[in-house]
Parts: C-alpha cells; structure tokens; sequence
C-alpha cells in the first residue's frame, strides 16, 4: 500500500469529522475520545480515509456501512489495501 498521504483527501476527511454517522458519533463519544491515547477521527491513510486510526497502536478502525462502499466487494478490498504490517484493521 502507498503509505503517502493524499492531500487532497484532506478537505472531505475535514467534512467527515464534523458530519460523522450515527454509529460514528456513538462509538466517538461513548468510548474512543475518553481513551489515554490519542485516537484520530476520519484520518486520511494513503488513499483511503479511514473512520479512526490510533497511531501509538497501528490499529483502523473502519465502521461498515452503505456510506462506505458502492459496489459489492469493496469492502474486502478496502480492508486488504489498508492491512500491512503497519497497521491492523
């Protein structure tokens, strides 16, 4: 996976944050921003913007749903690009 970030992703991850999904804004502010570690809301990775990265563990965390994924499939590939080494989906 290219781990370069595409700046030009930054604008719609900016968009995202502040129009999060139901589920996003649930799990937000029932757990992950209480955490002691920081956690990033719709951080851009690549090519991708993922719904949460947590650096200090190289975890993403991607919420399924409709929002996300126009063809059947995508999912999967979404998945296997952002896994590596580096980082567990």
């Amino acid at each position: 996976m290219n781990t370069r970030n595409n700046r030009h992703l930054t604008p719609n991850a900016q968009v995202l944050r502040r129009e999060m999904t139901r589920e996003e804004r649930l799990l937000w502010y029932g757990f992950l921003r209480g955490l002691p570690i920081t956690v990033n809301r719709q951080k851009v990775i690549g090519q991708y913007i993922v719904d949460f990265y947590c650096a200090a563990a190289r975890l993403v965390i991607e919420l399924d749903g409709s929002q996300h994924y126009d063809t059947a499939g995508r999912s999967e590939e979404h998945t296997s690009e952002l896994q590596s080494p580096d980082h567990l989906v």
